[in-house]
């Protein structure tokens, strides 16, 4: 898959469900907490964070699920 359409997957698991597009992004690391307790507060911060990491991040989990080839 392109990295175009792996950003566009990540964004819309963002918009459902925030630290999943996190998650996918940058791992089990700080900006995925900050993330989980912007979500817990308010829905809507939770999404502008986590499509600002994925738009501005470049993925760190080398076998996420959305990296690997088929």
């Amino acid at each position: 898959m392109k990295e175009e359409t792996k950003d566009v997957l990540r964004i819309l698991l963002a918009i459902i469900l925030p630290p999943v597009g996190v998650f996918l992004q940058v791992g089990i690391r700080l900006h995925f907490w900050i993330n989980l307790i912007l979500t817990i507060l308010g829905y809507i911060p939770g999404i502008i964070h986590a499509i600002y990491i994925i738009v501005t991040r470049k993925p760190k989990l080398a076998d996420s699920p959305l990296s690997r080839s088929v």
